[in-house]
């Protein structure tokens, strides 16, 4: 695995590069090789990618027009071959503009340049590291942070606390480090968003094998991510936090762990939660379920000891996991029986499971900044998105299917795409498509191997609820019951119930659980009233649905958190915490956007709502608006101490 920026030389022939061209992704192989060359004038108007869903592939650009793009870029690298391999100086921001507003088909516009050359990074260097380390601000007052989980979120906290030399610690339950991608072993397990953008800005791959890479790729990227910056020795493995208490005299936070030598007592400075929303298993509530005489497990608990060839197989719930699963089950099984309470909305994506090309692959190894290029297309593609069509048009009606004619043509797509491959079945096209509007629920990644694997000989697809488990088999409401060896939940997690098993006391001994009561809530998604300096990552309201990456939300989030760390040692603080009325007016705010969304007015059930009924879990806004809000804290909404 390669995390560096640098290319490599080449002295590959006039055809071959030609071979590695017919792989490449055009409408960001053109800005690289601008930058590349200096040369400007490769960016023609005439072939300028496209936004929205007719962009999905290459940038929406004719069979023509990739041609003579291919032209284009064949000269360039020829001559970037035969001129020695001479880079262009560094463009200027005037140049710069010019790239992105080409890759944006002129949607660029000034508020979002800065956010953007962040998540570029042509430079090769890391723009959100931290400016400052902790000596050159206070280097004598004790500071320690304890940061809880190793996984995506984890590993980046760390990486930000060694750079600004603030000591810390990682606690982790788990005998290794990975988070979910150490926890989620269950078969066909990978990421559903690009590998090229779910991946740190500052630590990049040019050699990724797969487009949407699979669970042993992921972690040996993070595992990889925190040997190169030396973090092992700073986690603490098997070790599990019982209880966060502050203790107010000593404005300190105290921790009580449980680790392989017994229970054990850790004070520190500040607390960081990295233990993500979707790490504790939701098993369902199901009459009968102990006495079943067979193994079952749930996805995120994959007992990989059962051999599942030869056996009847149950599979209860058809989420974002289980549909990852069931296509793997059903090659091994002698029969599977899926139980689908509520069926997902699929989005067509051709290489989700596909290798990156060998010519893509090439090209990523030899053209300076195009990988950086390439990352910037798929962050901007999604960095708006799908959020207009999940956007509630008020005078749209009924709203029960769509919320919108934005949101009407993604189902209309998503619908089209399933009747193409159902059209000749019937009983199955009716239980497949969903009765509410598309991103209600979380919308699922799809090469055509949900519909392939529902026409298989050996799947049933059974939409009558369940109502009991027998020693046997399973049973639904209508009395059926079906003799299984292996019942496998593939039930989601407790996502709102954030922060779980963990006990949590504030000031005054305020129990976080008891504030929240079932209703999760936190400031800029981070901080939490009457708990002085406890952070959350990946906190309530910072979910994405239908835009950009989690790892973007978690770089913004501990940037936040750094500069509440710098602040609170530049004035010389024990503690910080956001004030009652600050934190209530964001929600407020932040609850009249999910209400603008399809999955605030949709009624159907989802992980992204708690108990109340309120959308506890998501960001309702655009991705540039979470980055503003999170350069800096404002002293000014803080209680200080």
């Amino acid at each position: 695995m390669s995390l560096s920026h640098t290319t490599e030389p080449f002295t590959d022939d006039d055809d071959a590069l030609r071979r590695y061209l017919a792989e490449a992704h055009l409408p960001s192989l053109l800005p690289a090789l601008a930058q590349v060359t200096g040369d400007m004038s490769l960016l023609r108007a005439d072939l300028a990618p496209r936004t929205g869903l007719d962009a999905r592939i290459q940038g929406g650009l004719s069979d023509e027009q990739q041609a003579t793009a291919r032209e284009l870029a064949f000269d360039a690298l020829k001559a970037f071959r035969d001129g020695g391999f001479k880079v262009a100086p560094a463009p200027t921001d005037e140049q710069l503009h010019q790239m992105m507003s080409y890759m944006t088909a002129g949607g660029l516009t000034e508020e979002y340049f800065p956010l953007l050359f962040e998540e570029l990074q042509c430079s090769g260097e890391d723009a959100r590291a931290p400016k400052w380390t902790k000596e050159s601000i206070d280097g004598n007052t004790p500071f320690q942070v304890a940061i809880i989980g190793s996984g995506m979120s984890g590993i980046l906290a760390g990486i930000r606390m060694k750079q600004a030399h603030v000591p810390f610690v990682i606690l982790e339950k788990n005998a290794d480090l990975g988070g979910t991608w150490f926890e989620n072993r269950y078969p066909g397990a990978r990421v559903d968003s690009s590998n090229h953008l779910y991946s740190y800005s500052f630590a990049q791959r040019n050699d990724w094998p797969y487009h949407y890479s699979t669970q042993d790729v992921l972690l040996d990227y993070f595992r990889g991510v925190a040997e190169e910056y030396d973090l092992r020795p700073n986690i603490r493995f098997s070790t599990e936090v019982e209880s966060a208490t502050w203790d107010e005299a000593k404005a300190a936070w105290v921790l009580k762990l449980r680790t392989p030598g017994g229970e054990e007592t850790l004070e520190v400075n500040a607390l960081v939660s990295a233990v993500g929303q979707l790490n504790r298993p939701k098993i369902p509530t199901i009459a009968g379920m102990n006495t079943f005489e067979g193994p079952a497990f749930h996805s995120a608990q994959w007992d990989a000891s059962v051999d599942l060839a030869g056996k009847r197989v149950a599979v209860i719930g058809t989420g974002a996991s289980a549909s990852q699963l069931i296509p793997i089950v059903a090659q091994q099984a002698e029969h599977l029986t899926i139980y689908q309470r509520t069926p997902n909305w699929y989005i067509p994506v051709p290489n989700y499971h596909a290798e990156v090309e060998p010519g893509l692959q090439w090209l990523f190894r030899h053209v300076p900044f195009y990988a950086q290029w390439y990352r910037f297309s798929l962050f901007w593609s999604s960095t708006d998105g799908l959020i207009p069509m999940a956007k509630v048009d008020p005078e749209w009606q009924p709203r029960n299917l769509s919320v919108s004619a934005e949101n009407q043509m993604l189902r209309d797509l998503m619908v089209e795409y399933l009747k193409a491959q159902l059209e000749d079945r019937p009983d199955l096209l009716e239980k497949v498509i969903p009765q509410y509007p598309p991103a209600s629920k979380r919308i699922v990644l799809d090469n055509g191997i949900w519909a392939a694997t529902l026409r298989r000989p050996n799947v049933d697809l059974v939409t009558t609820p369940v109502k009991e488990i027998t020693p046997r088999g399973v049973v639904t409401e209508d009395g059926t019951e079906t003799a299984v060896d292996v019942i496998i939940y593939g039930t989601g997690f407790q996502a709102s119930r954030f922060l779980t098993p963990m006990k949590v006391y504030g000031t005054g001994g305020q129990d976080l659980h008891g504030q929240w009561d079932g209703d999760a809530r936190a400031y800029m998604g981070i901080t939490v009233p009457n708990f002085p300096n406890l952070f959350l990552m990946y906190g309530p309201n910072t979910n994405i649905v239908v835009n950009g990456s989690i790892v973007y939300f978690s770089e913004c989030e501990v940037n936040y958190i750094m500069g509440c760390i710098r602040l609170l040692l530049e004035r010389g603080l024990h503690a910080m915490s956001p004030k009652k009325d600050v934190h209530d007016a964001y929600n407020v705010r932040i609850d009249e956007g999910n209400r603008t969304m399809a999955w605030g007015v949709s009624t159907v059930n989802s992980w992204y709502k708690n108990d109340y009924g309120r959308v506890a879990q998501n960001w309702p806004f655009s991705l540039l608006e979470y980055w503003q809000q999170t350069r800096e804290p404002n002293p000014d909404d803080y209680v200080l101490s």
